[in-house]
């Protein structure tokens, strides 16, 4: 990894340039770091603190740890391990499927913070000379020359510098709202939806169970997993609904969250006083119409959207991650100069299918989610009650769980870790 003479502030050279240190791009970047590729990870923010990043990762992740040989290392952080998913249908619990079912020795969920999680995999990263985290610094657009994607260009927010790096690969893995995607002028394919999910948080002591679904006579919530002292709810509405609810006032969504939930009714007015302490997720899934080109690889949030429903966006940014590490390490010792976009192409090729098959069965999940907001209030709440219990009482008894179970918690059962390019340590 280089500087220029001219100014070593601002121009850099590396082998791979990753944009967003989210699960994707902190994986992606340890990996590369370890397998001693010249690699550069840049992150807009000046820590890893995000508002409402999913917490659940799942059971397939654990495995991928475990190859990777930091599995004990994660589990030293604070987390919970969630056995056996399940909702809440006007006070009476129904079991969804139980992960211990499942082979073990990876058969459970975890909830756990993301910013510690990231930080593990830097400091494993910074093991490594060739490795370089930048934070404070935001990828402004792609550099490109005859066509082919040769590095990016950022600001060193620390410095107040512009900065401009050179590489033999461009990765996106920054998010939802993709910088790398946009400047690259790819269609980020999303779908609709007419859900919205309005989230908050809540004392972590006021939840009962670490994962769960609620329905009940105000609505649907949805927990979306605990901090080390928060939770994270989410109150599903109908899709440009929200300036009338905030029209209605902070007690009235109160009561309605209290319908659902008695539990919460001692904690709402201290810790959601008003509307200022809640965030609009718009929870349409999309799929990039494009993954790769000559010099870029898009991966993540970046490639394909995801929806919170069933808790997937961390599993699909990590096998992504783990998918793209060989590719990206069998090409760079093939080729010169930019990563040609057939090679990165195999990266889609492997993942799309996978990826596609969580997003249809999110969008089943949320017609049906979606059917109960918009029309629930037309349906007498004691018919409601029985048709929804009813519901569930088949559903969970179902093998028709257990094959969901298995599909989306044990992901794509030949993504493993490519641990043959692993060198040691050299810090």
């Amino acid at each position: 990894m280089a500087t220029t003479d001219a100014d070593r502030e601002s121009s850099i050279e590396c082998d791979v340039v990753v944009v967003g240190a989210g699960p994707a791009g902190c994986v992606l970047s340890y990996l590369l770091a370890r397998s001693g590729v010249d690699t550069v990870l840049l992150e807009r923010h000046s820590d890893l603190h995000r508002e409402f990043r999913g917490f659940f990762w799942q059971p397939l992740v654990g495995r991928l740890f475990d190859e990777m040989g930091i599995l004990e290392d994660v589990l030293a952080l604070p987390h919970e391990k969630i056995l056996n998913p399940h909702v809440v249908i006007y006070g009476r619990e129904y079991e969804m499927f139980d992960f211990r079912e499942m082979p073990g020795p990876h058969n459970y969920g975890l909830l756990m913070e993301q910013p510690p999680l990231l930080q593990l995999f830097l400091e494993q990263a910074n093991n490594y000379p060739t490795f370089e985290y930048r934070d404070q610094t935001p990828a402004k657009d792609l550099i490109t020359h005859d066509g082919e994607v040769v590095g990016v260009r950022a600001t060193d927010r620390g410095s107040g510098t512009d900065l401009t790096i050179e590489s033999r690969l461009v990765v996106g893995a920054d998010g939802r709202y993709s910088t790398i995607r946009k400047s690259a002028d790819i269609d980020p394919g999303m779908f609709t939806s007419r859900l919205e999910l309005l989230w908050f948080k809540l004392p972590k002591a006021v939840i009962n169970e670490a994962s769960q679904v609620r329905f009940g006579a105000g609505g649907q919530l949805f927990y979306f997993g605990l901090g080390e002292n928060e939770a994270q709810l989410g109150w599903g509405i109908k899709k440009g609904s929200y300036p009338a609810l905030r029209k209605r006032g902070i007690t009235h969504f109160h009561e309605q969250l209290i319908k659902t939930d008695p539990n919460l009714a001692g904690a709402l007015p201290e810790h959601l006083p008003d509307f200022e302490d809640c965030s609009l997720l718009h929870i349409e899934p999309g799929l990039s119409e494009e993954w790769a080109r000559d010099g870029l690889l898009l991966i993540g949030d970046a490639a394909h959207v995801a929806s919170p429903v069933g808790a997937q966006g961390n599993s699909l940014a990590i096998q992504d991650a783990v998918v793209a590490h060989p590719i990206i390490m069998t090409t760079l010792s093939q080729t010169d100069g930019p990563l040609p976009a057939q090679a990165l192409q195999q990266v889609e090729d492997v993942r799309k299918p996978a990826v596609e098959g969580v997003i249809r069965f999110q969008r089943r999940a949320e017609r049906g989610f979606t059917a109960l907001v918009l029309f629930g209030d037309r349906v007498p709440d004691s018919l409601k009650r029985l048709f929804l219990q009813t519901l569930f009482t088949i559903v969970s008894r179902t093998p028709l769980t257990r094959r969901v179970r298995d599909r989306m918690a044990g992901g794509q059962r030949d993504v493993q870790v490519a641990t043959s390019y692993f060198i040691d340590a050299g810090r």
